[in-house]
């Protein structure tokens, strides 16, 4: 390295100075001129030393990290160069490289200053590692202008396997190496030299103007040069009491201070240092706003208080300010609160200060319209030809009229919420659709006769017109800010809300910008024998493909909208930022993603007027009619999608509140049709006077019971937290196993049973399984046709009340006396807890290990006669013969836990079947 190039010594930089030049100089030399090399190479450039490390005091008392000092090899070694200076003055010590150094010498223990004699020796390049920085021989240590780390130096560098690093400083952490961080906002010199000297500790680096490339700005106000330029670069801005609890973290393994999670802590909020009172708001947004203001670090008072230093004022209903204020008062507009807020920090206030309706300027601006002056007929008829065309666009505009901004800005058909058309027409939100560049021919021609058929048609071409420009706005006033990378403050969502929220909306507007085009073209060329169903019958695969999607997934788009603003106020500030824009016509995201669900049916209303307007020798009269009839099938085929994704999202609820249901329970043709509670008659499927859940589906039968306990909660792959499955799985039956539905008869002693005869497929006689309805919403009579008539269907007989059979309880030894009582309940608990306790002292029970252990001996002992273990092993498998041959849950037999009842039930059900 050239001698120009060198760098100053260490030892004359003040801690308050600006030292990046420096900190940035040493990194990019030891980057350059790092290299392996021992001291017998260096010879040339630096007498030969050996590097050496010092463990002071209690340092050498941790076994873990004299443990870690075996471990590292490698130091970095600054090479010195003597610049000798004019006489009189001390030589100059100027660092030239950085260069890796072997350790080969074992470290050493210090006690005392009174040992640093003996080790300060130029045959060595000493690095002392000390466990505190706040004591004497810490002090003493850095006036000798010793290198000086902490004890995290050493564990990290050998947990990473990398060299002991060099610093200008003592280094006691890395917890904020490579962060850039500057200061503003304090008036005591002490504390910003204990905070500019931890920082240092930690491996941070001191700038004193804000750029580009300082990484944290840590501010003790919310004003001031350097405040804005790091709002105007999205630089975080920082409390002091985030370098302090850094510091408290100091000895934490792989513990970092730009963590996101850690760092967000300490954000300096909006709204720190402001008391706020807020000026023509409802009560109900007012007392939003007030809440709003104390999450983002601020305070309210009532308007006119003297303690203020911003007053929010609504410019839609505020026309005079109540009083005068103050030059202290910050005036300002509703957007600048929602701005600071979306952008996590203190907005400018000049842009967003609010002017009264009797300013100067704005008097101004009305004397020049004045119809005094001289050419006041020329603009009295141009106010009055805009006004005729606001008039004739705003009869079918979705939204309330927009002012005029400017002449060259005129509004013309379609144009009310075209974004190409306003004087923002430039958007720098990112990429969009090609189409939404594009604008409407600035007015419609009119044939020399309007036709019945052609106000129809142009009334067709208007609404098409407003329906896109709605998509536009949409998608570039609010799907692509969100999508944009590089936000201040980071995402407002994340990628899976955005695309929850606005589905398949792109899709959408680039088909109707297609049909608004030919209609444009229909419209500009007219005439009557020019097709429109043809249009519309052109993008019908389209309109199949595209709104399905979005139509049937609207509900969770706008619970995702709600949740998401009332859990992020970002996401609130920025609905209420846009919503306020003329281009929204003050209708909030929700009511505008309704339009699509609404468009094809207003489209197919205007289709049929068209027809009716349309003569039958004309070609275009059956052409509408097969165009109505394709919007009919996509509205049936939107229709039934959205019954069939809500019978899905049916299922899915029922896998998640069951515990182990088996996955082939979700399968696209299968649908929810009823659930029902029940209590348990009779010993299968479950014990007597268990709650039993039945899900019926249109050709199985989940049968679940209560869990007794509900342990953990499900997590799912978007870190969002399911409540508990609070049901069992015990067995889904095919409907073709139930063999009879059995209405049993009301008595005393029995009320609201029924029971269900099942045959499976591995079993020679039937199974009965009774139960007690408990919910009443759905009556026994209605549920047990309906079960018959899906039974009925799934075994394709079309007899479905021969399926059912009523009888006595006596026949089937059914009741339902004393199931809520409490002997019976405390009969349940001591059942329960007896199986329990014969389990878990069981002998008989074969582990899973003992299983597998079995059966490779038996599977090795083929061909051979078995040793009396291995007879032990069979005969102990024999038990377990049945479950091998069972399978997982599934749609094939029930479990063999169905034992057989007595002959009684035999008798009883022979003449059923």
């Amino acid at each position: 390295m050239a001698d120009d190039s060198v760098l100053p010594s260490p030892t004359e930089i003040t801690s308050l100075a600006d030292t990046s030049v420096f900190d940035s100089k040493v990194t990019e030399t030891s980057k350059e001129n790092l290299c392996m090399v021992s001291t017998s190479n260096v010879d040339e450039e630096m007498p030969q030393v050996e590097a050496r490390v010092v463990v002071v005091q209690e340092a050498g008392k941790q076994e873990e990290l004299l443990k870690a000092l075996k471990t590292v090899k490698i130091m970095e070694v600054p090479v010195i160069k003597i610049k000798e200076s004019c006489p009189g003055k001390s030589d100059e010590k100027l660092i030239k490289s950085i260069i890796n150094m072997e350790i080969k010498v074992p470290c050493v223990k210090m006690d005392s200053m009174e040992e640093f004699g003996s080790l300060d020796s130029p045959e060595f390049e000493n690095i002392f590692v000390v466990t505190d920085f706040q004591t004497s021989v810490f002090n003493d240590l850095y006036k000798a202008d010793c290198r000086i780390v902490g004890p995290p130096v050493i564990l990290n560098c050998a947990q990473m396997g990398e060299p002991l690093p060099f610093s200008c400083r003592p280094l006691y952490c890395t917890s904020m190496l490579n962060l850039v961080l500057c200061f503003t906002g304090f008036r005591k010199k002490e504390e910003l030299v204990k905070l500019v000297t931890l920082v240092h500790h930690m491996g941070g680096v001191i700038r004193k103007e804000c750029n580009s490339k300082v990484t944290h700005l840590v501010a003790n106000c919310t004003q001031g040069e350097k405040f804005r330029v790091a709002v105007s670069l999205g630089t975080p801005i920082m409390r002091p009491g985030w370098i302090y609890e850094a510091w408290e973290r100091r000895n934490e393994q792989c513990f970092c201070a730009a963590d996101d999670d850690f760092r967000n802590e300490f954000k300096v909020p909006p709204f720190q240092d402001c008391i706020l009172s807020f000026l023509g708001f409802s009560d109900e947004e007012k007392h939003s706003m007030e809440e709003m203001t104390e999450m983002q670090g601020g305070t309210y008072l009532p308007v006119g208080d003297e303690r203020c230093t911003h007053l929010i004022v609504d410019e839609n209903t505020v026309k005079e300010l109540p009083f005068e204020p103050s030059k202290k008062l910050f005036v300002v507009k509703q957007e600048w609160f929602w701005g600071s807020i979306q952008m996590d920090a203190r907005a400018g206030e000049t842009m967003y200060l609010y002017e009264k309706a009797n300013t100067p300027e704005l008097k101004k601006s009305v004397s020049l319209l004045s119809l005094s002056t001289p050419n006041s007929n020329r603009k009295r008829r141009r106010l009055k030809e805009s006004l005729a065309q606001l008039s004739r666009e705003t009869d079918l505009s979705p939204f309330p009229p927009r002012k005029r901004p400017s002449a060259e800005h005129s509004l013309s058909i379609g144009s009310l919420l075209d974004i190409s058309n306003t004087p923002d027409s430039s958007i720098h939100y990112g990429e969009t659709p090609k189409s939404c560049a594009k604008s409407s021919r600035s007015s419609t021609p009119v044939p020399p006769k309007q036709s019945a058929r052609w106000q129809v048609a142009k009334e067709l071409y208007q609404t098409e017109s407003n329906y896109v420009n709605i998509l536009a706005t949409i998608i570039q006033l609010f799907q692509v800010p969100l999508e944009e990378e590089g936000q201040r403050g980071g995402p407002i969502l994340a990628p899976e809300e955005i695309k929850t929220i606005f589905g398949s909306i792109p899709d959408i507007f680039d088909v109707h910008m297609k049909i608004k085009d030919d209609l444009e073209d229909l419209i500009a060329n007219w005439d009557e024998s020019r097709s429109i169903g043809d249009i519309f019958l052109k993008y019908s695969k389209d309109l199949v493909k595209t709104y399905p999607p979005f139509v049937n997934f609207f509900e969770m788009s706008k619970e995702m909208i709600i949740k998401c603003e009332k859990q992020k106020p970002r996401f609130h500030a920025f609905l209420k930022i846009n919503q306020a824009k003329p281009e929204c016509g003050r209708q909030s995201l929700v009511e505008l993603l309704i339009r699509p669900v609404q468009r094809l049916p207003s489209v197919a209303l205007l289709l049929n007027d068209l027809k009716k307007h349309t003569a039958d020798e004309n070609p275009d009269k059956s052409t509408l009619e097969k165009a109505i009839g394709s919007l009919k099938e996509v509205m049936t085929h939107i229709n039934e999608d959205k019954r069939k994704t809500e019978a899905q999202k049916q299922i899915f609820d029922v896998v998640y509140e069951v515990d182990g249901c088996p996955a082939n329970l979700l399968s696209s043709h299968r649908s929810l049709i009823q659930r029902v509670e029940t209590v348990s008659l009779g010993e299968h499927p479950c014990d007597r006077g268990e709650q039993v859940t039945l899900f019926l589906f249109n050709d199985c039968l989940e049968i679940a019971r209560k869990r007794h306990k509900v342990i953990g909660t499900f997590r799912s792959p978007h870190d969002r937290t399911r409540p508990p499955a609070s049901l069992k799985h015990i067995h889904l039956m095919p409907l073709s196993q139930i063999k009879k539905v059995l209405d049993i008869r009301e008595t005393e002693d029995c009320h609201n049973a029924f029971a269900l005869l099942v045959r499976p497929p591995t079993e020679q006689a039937n199974v009965l399984l009774s139960f007690q309805m408990t919910s009443e919403e759905l009556p026994k009579e209605s549920w047990l046709k309906m079960l018959c008539r899906h039974v009925a269907n799934t075994i394709c007989k079309a007899d479905a009340e021969n399926l059912m059979y009523v009888t006595d309880p006596e026949s089937f030894e059914v009741n339902t006396k004393d199931m809520d009582s409490t002997l019976s309940r405390a009969s349940r608990a001591i059942k329960k807890t007896s199986k329990k306790v014969t389990r878990a002292f069981s002998f008989s029970k074969t582990p899973k290990r003992a299983l597998r252990m079995a059966l490779s001996s038996s599977h090795s002992s083929e061909g051979r006669s078995p040793p009396s273990s291995g007879k032990l092993a069979v005969s102990r498998l024999s038990s377990t013969s049945s479950l091998a041959g069972i399978p997982s849950p599934s749609l094939v037999s029930l479990p063999s836990f169905f034992e057989r009842r007595s002959h009684t039930l035999s008798r009883s059900t022979t003449h059923l079947i």
